[in-house]
């Protein structure tokens, strides 16, 4: 194709990205502050992909957004830029024109993104790398018109309170499903599957979190080792979806597909969000966007040297959200994926770092006012990670008030009380009653407390129970990385082992955790895979492990029949249950005469417990009964966290009947009837649950 065939015009500076116009033509704009000249470079030429056929100099320009507007581009062909300015990395400048750098508000990238030697700007020497990048970068597709039919669909606008989370992989749910279709398992059409769905909706769950779905790029470091970015922490691009988890050559048509399909089951799906660090890494890291077209713009550097970044998130570089083009830049993202993508909500990684300018943390920042201000975004469900790895990193509890955290809180606490350690009842008291301590200073609610006991980063719940130590050799870091304060216990023997006491036990472990979490107040949060006692053979960091060790394992065993049941049991119970979902704090005071209070707190023998109960340092052996006056519901839980077996009174100011719900020891046990002693036993660390005779 010669250059003479494209007709160019001046274009127009909104909107930002690549935009097609009913008269074939393309508007292409991108903001630079510092760059002196930018060309827009297509590679048209669907026989080699390398073969960059044309370089338009943009020569539209109002304020820092320069453009020009395309006639005559060829059918899929792709695009990228090249940024010419000043080559100065001591003041922070790193403009390079020898780097193709992807259009920030490309929302279509031409396949998986791999990093290549030639992408960094410096040499080893510090010095211009002048190797050009371009036959090797990702590469925005260069959009045509489309009308996608969302056939009305509706978002289901669930309250956090009635909502059940479960985190996944998009690829890794599906890829060894035998229920889903072969060809599209390990995408976004196989996540969307009626196999999958009809999964979530027999567990219980409303809401899928699902791990970065963003284009991101694969690490160096790990091609050396033939190992990928499975988790994708490693953005690339904030419009496009992720090329590799699509069954065919259109992932943002399966992505909405995906969406539309667990809207009509009345479910949620949740983002989860790298806003705050981008795969560019340090200064010696690949250039293939932000850094290349305005560095000192994008990203948080050292005022008094901006050749040094400031690396709040371990990961070489933190954006700098309080800078008006980032703070636009992740606006306009996150409006696209609600509005033109329908998400209902975002989790956002290490959220604290969006919170920092030059200054510490604040929860009135730029960025969250934003949020507020705007009438799109402040519907959607807003959900921090509240730490990062900068001065003053942990920061739960003090996210503005219509967002939720992640409880680590609860985890951590949760983790303490199942393994036996003395001391900590009083602190599992207010963890499973929605962490008022954490959230009501502020006004919000139970349900600002996702309440998790893993994640996606961390032993699985099964290898929670069955590992002191990590084991992360096949990482190849010689098992350096990831967290050593786990809290995990292996019972006896750690790993695998054949031993039936010490199965016995972790499986009534797990059923502890898992019935404590869905229970609490606060919203419940299951990583997908521990329902059926996925392991990851101890690695607790598989973050660059795209195989079977980080697959969902859909072979079923008996036990994991069992746990997925009880679980199912368990949901089903929380959600007949106004009391467990009731979104207020609890006082602890009677409503009425001779009405029991909201929450009472009692010992194994029926008693109230007292003060100095709280305080004994040995593992936790108590009841909690909740009540609600108006729907004259009342639940009781034992918790037996000790080593010994324990037998437990009923309350003895409560005149009823009870039946059993659930025994974390005896999952088949459901509906026997209180005993006429009043008493039931509980063996060594296990649970029950216990309605009220006669409550819905």
């Amino acid at each position: 194709m010669l250059m003479h065939e494209l007709t160019i015009s001046e274009g127009s500076p909104h909107p930002l990205g690549a935009t097609p116009h009913s008269d074939g033509s393309v508007n292409f704009a991108v903001t630079s502050q510092n760059g002196v000249t930018i060309t827009l470079c297509l590679f048209a030429n669907p026989d080699n992909r390398a073969d960059e056929t044309h370089r338009i100099l943009l020569t539209g320009r109002s304020g820092d957004t320069w453009f020009a507007r395309i006639h005559g581009i060829p059918e899929g062909a792709t695009y990228g830029y090249r940024v010419d300015g000043l080559w100065e990395p001591v003041g922070g400048h790193f403009f390079n024109h020898s780097k193709l750098l992807l259009d920030p508000y490309a929302k279509h990238i031409d396949g998986p993104s791999l990093f290549h030697p030639t992408m960094p700007s410096s040499t080893r020497e510090g010095k211009l790398c002048r190797k050009d990048s371009g036959p090797f970068a990702p590469r925005a597709v260069v959009p045509k018109i489309s009308h996608y039919d969302w056939e009305g669909d509706e978002r289901p606008e669930l309250p956090l309170a009635d909502s059940t989370f479960m985190e996944l992989h998009v690829k890794g749910f599906t890829k060894e499903n035998p229920e889903v279709e072969e060809s599209i398992r390990g995408t976004y059409a196989g996540l969307g599957s009626d196999a999958s769905i009809q999964y979530f909706k027999e567990l219980g769950i409303t809401t899928v979190q699902l791990l970065p779905v963003h284009q991101h790029l694969d690490d160096g470091f790990l091609i050396k080792k033939d190992l990928v970015n499975y988790w994708g922490y490693n953005t690339l691009g904030f419009f496009a979806p992720e090329a590799r988890y699509s069954a065919g050559d259109d992932p943002v048509t399966e992505f909405k597909d995906m969406v539309k399909a667990f809207h009509r089951a009345g479910m949620e799906v949740i983002l989860d969000v790298v806003y705050n660090h981008t795969c560019e890494a340090g200064t010696d890291g690949p250039t293939c966007f932000l850094r290349g077209l305005d560095n000192m713009v994008y990203y948080h550097t050292d005022p008094s040297v901006p050749a040094h970044y400031r690396d709040y998130t371990g990961c070489g570089n933190s954006v700098d959200a309080s800078h008006p083009r980032s703070l636009r830049l992740i606006l306009d993202s996150m409006r696209y994926w609600v509005e033109e993508m329908h998400v209902d909500g975002f989790r956002f990684d290490l959220a604290v770092e969006l919170g920092r300018s030059q200054e510490p943390f604040r929860r009135r920042a730029a960025f969250f006012q934003a949020i507020s201000q705007d009438p799109v975004l402040c519907r959607a469900k807003m959900i921090a990670e509240p730490w990062d790895l900068g001065p003053g990193g942990y920061q739960i509890g003090n996210f503005p008030t219509e967002w939720a955290e992640l409880n680590g809180k609860f985890r951590d606490c949760i983790r303490q009380f199942w393994r036996g350690d003395p001391g900590i009842s009083g602190e599992f008291a207010a963890r499973v009653t929605g962490s008022e301590d954490l959230f009501a200073h502020n006004r919000r609610k139970p349900a600002a407390s996702i309440n998790l006991i893993t994640s996606h980063d961390g032993f699985t719940l099964h290898d929670l129970v069955s590992y002191n130590h990590k084991h992360n050799l096949a990482n190849g870091e010689n098992n350096a990385d990831g967290d050593s304060h786990n809290l995990s216990y292996n019972h006896g023997e750690e790993g695998e082992t054949e031993d039936p006491e010490i199965l016995e036990l972790r499986q009534r472990q797990i059923r502890n955790f898992l019935a404590t979490t869905i229970c609490a107040k606060g919203v419940p949060f299951l990583t997908a895979g521990d329902e059926r006692l996925r392991s990851q053979g101890g690695n607790n960091n598989s973050y660059c492990q795209d195989n079977e060790l980080s697959w969902i394992n859909w072979d079923d065993s008996e036990s994991a029949k069992n746990l997925r049941q009880f679980v199912s049991k368990l949901f089903t119970f929380r959600r007949e249950s106004p009391l467990l979902r009731q979104n207020r704090f609890l006082t602890g005071k009677p409503p009425g005469k001779n009405i029991p209070p909201d929450v009472c707190w009692l010992r194994a023998d029926g008693n109230i417990k007292k003060q100095v109960d709280w305080e004994m340092e040995k593992a936790g052996a108590f009841a909690m009964m909740l009540h609600d006056a108006d729907a004259t519901e009342s639940i009781i839980f034992f918790f037996n966290a000790r080593q010994e077996d324990k037998t437990f009174h009923f309350p003895t100011k409560v005149d009823c009947d009870w039946t059993l719900v659930a025994d974390s020891a005896n999952p088949d046990d459901a509906d026997r009837q209180s005993n006429a002693s009043k008493t039931t036993e509980l063996i060594d660390r296990s649970m029950q649950i216990w309605k009220r005779s006669g409550d819905s």
